[in-house]
């Protein structure tokens, strides 16, 4: 499975770890709709370091991600933007925030 970190790259991971980054999606929504800013930087910060364990595709690589996520240190309101522009056929791991 590929996973771009939004302003960062694209990692390699195992399928297996669809239902752990699944998992943090659900927490990383969560937060968002709370408005819970400080939960949403330490969920973010799990999640893109669970992406990080993966395998790092070289830059001049560019393939197709199954999942996108912002970058670590992305806010709230940033992400709120990026979604309201998203392109609605775009899947990313905040998909329904």
């Amino acid at each position: 499975m590929i996973v771009r970190i939004l302003g960062e790259g694209q990692y390699e991971l195992p399928a297996e770890e669809l239902a752990a980054l699944e998992n943090l999606d659900q927490q990383l929504n969560s937060a968002i709709e709370a408005g819970d800013e400080g939960r949403f930087d330490a969920v973010l910060a799990e999640l893109t370091a669970k992406i990080r364990q993966g395998r790092e595709l070289p830059a001049s690589t560019i393939v197709p991600s199954e999942l996108t996520v912002p970058h670590e240190g992305s806010t709230l309101d940033e992400l709120r933007r990026l979604l309201s522009e998203e392109d609605p056929d775009t899947e990313a791991v905040t998909e329904g925030a």
